[in-house]
């Protein structure tokens, strides 16, 4: 593994999504930009207001005034945290890009020891960790389940409480650029690309502003978005179990049929004609239902949307993939022709 040359220049690119965090701004900017200032590194800041309805926006733009070098993304909606990341990385230009929280719970100090696992040589240094104690018992049976059932599941395992607190070379994030998909999760995005990798131990902060955004159902539709985006097993266990059904109706119609050449025809049965029936409709809407999951996922795909639109942007031009540049590029086409 060749290591980086320190010699060389390196600017480095910190993107975080903001949603409704008016009281962490104020703590967190001034935060990054001393961080940046004690390590003597060229850096950018780059916030992606995800739609927020609180006074977050107003808050960044005043701090922009005094840093220079912090860029401002807003969202046209709330469009949810990946896709806020995805924006973020469009627009990024360090070296090495560095993704965390606007909450706080992801302490800056960490920085530095990316950046120098980044010079030994590693692609992407991704912060683990060290443990769970600021969750509830609920909450950390289900994250356990989730990584142990995804990394059975899946051809892409994921390290277990690995999030989106990491630094990433500029050949990972283009390669990031380009994966467009709409139903985007990161874990597994991450962990898809490949690349040399390592783990950085980190305590995680206690919040103290405000509450998380992800309640338990949202964290549910996570994580059954990332293990439908990352694997086809539902379908084939559906299929598999379709497949026992038909066999075990098949046997229990030859038992049927030899036991009415023997014994004649038996009018006891009905209970159990309608609860095999119920069972088999309940199955096949299962089936169904499942089928409907990946056509959807393939129709939001083949409507090739953006994947996100850009309200206002301050102190960069706006990313090539926001709608404004496919509406002047299909304005540019019509003319030439």
């Amino acid at each position: 593994m060749m290591s980086r040359d320190p010699r060389e220049p390196t600017l480095i690119s910190i993107v975080v999504p903001v949603f409704n965090e008016e009281a962490s701004v104020d703590t967190l900017i001034p935060r990054l930009f001393g961080l940046l200032e004690t390590e003597g590194l060229t850096g950018e800041v780059i916030c992606v207001d995800d739609g927020s309805r609180d006074g977050s926006w107003d808050r960044l733009v005043a701090w922009r005034t005094r840093y220079p070098a912090l860029t401002l993304v807003s969202l046209s909606r709330n469009f949810g945290k990946e896709i806020a990341i995805a924006a973020g990385l469009d627009i990024a230009e360090g070296n090495a890009v560095v993704l965390m929280d606007s909450d706080l719970q992801h302490p800056p100090e960490v920085i530095p020891e990316f950046l120098a696992k980044w010079r030994e040589g590693f692609d992407i240094v991704y912060g683990v960790r060290r443990n769970r104690n600021s969750d509830g018992v609920l909450r950390r049976t289900f994250t356990r389940t989730f990584y142990r059932l995804f990394n059975k599941v899946s051809n892409t395992p994921i390290t277990p409480d690995a999030g989106d607190f990491r630094l990433m070379d500029r050949k990972v994030v283009e390669a990031i650029r380009r994966m467009r998909e709409r139903a985007r999760f990161m874990k597994g995005i991450y962990s898809w690309v490949g690349f040399k990798n390592v783990a950085v131990e980190f305590d995680v902060v206690e919040r103290k502003h405000g509450t998380s955004s992800f309640s338990p159902t949202r964290l549910f539709t996570l994580a059954f978005d990332g293990i439908l985006s990352f694997s086809t097993v539902p379908l084939r266990f559906a299929m598999y179990a379709g497949a026992l059904i038909a066999l075990a109706s098949i046997a229990m119609g030859t038992y049927y049929m030899v036991r009415t050449l023997i014994f004649g025809i038996d009018v006891p049965g009905f209970a159990s004609l309608i609860v095999s029936t119920l069972a088999l409709s309940g199955f096949t809407m299962l089936q169904l239902g499942l089928m409907g999951l990946y056509l959807g996922r393939i129709y939001d795909e083949v409507k090739a949307r953006p994947l996100y639109l850009v309200r206002e942007i301050i102190g960069k031009p706006a990313p090539e993939s926001t709608a404004s540049a496919r509406v002047k590029d299909m304005s540019d086409a019509s003319h030439s022709a």
